[in-house]
């Protein structure tokens, strides 16, 4: 079933994951993304306000992209998005994280120049497995309506 504007009303909508990520991982984003001495050296991150190997706070938001999209927007009618409003990095991206992330819709509201969409505004927040919030996304997309919801 295609999910519509209409199936995204505010409140929380889901959480999903985990998703396991290896150092590997931090290392491979890090060298082609990312190259900064957190994210690719281990002593030098040792020494850094991190205090340790950390992933890049953009590979996190790939990371919460690719959750997402698993999630549900690959099972949405969207119609992409106009930006991100917000991005908040809160505490770093180790390896061996299992993340999880929660999805709140924070308002939903129908297009008034293109009544066949809405604007859905989702607030996506990045967990590791103790809970502790590792990065905070806010997002409009915009989805199609239901047929005859219009």
């Amino acid at each position: 079933m295609t999910l519509t504007f209409e199936d995204f009303p505010p409140g929380r909508f889901g959480t999903f994951g985990p998703r396991h990520v290896t150092r590997d991982e931090i290392l491979a984003f890090a060298a082609e993304f990312d190259p900064q001495p957190m994210h690719l050296d281990e002593e030098a991150a040792s020494k850094s306000m991190l205090r340790g190997l950390s992933g890049s706070g953009w590979h996190l938001c790939s990371l919460m992209m690719r959750m997402m999209a698993d999630g549900f927007i690959t099972r949405a009618a969207s119609l992409g998005s106009p930006g991100v409003d917000e991005v908040r990095w809160l505490s770093p991206l180790r390896p061996g994280d299992d993340l999880t992330l929660d999805v709140d819709v924070l308002e939903a509201r129908a297009s008034k120049s293109r009544p066949e969409l809405g604007i859905v505004t989702f607030k996506c927040t990045a967990r590791n497995a103790k809970g502790q919030a590792l990065a905070e996304m806010t997002s409009p997309i915009l989805i199609q309506r239901r047929e005859g919801a219009v």
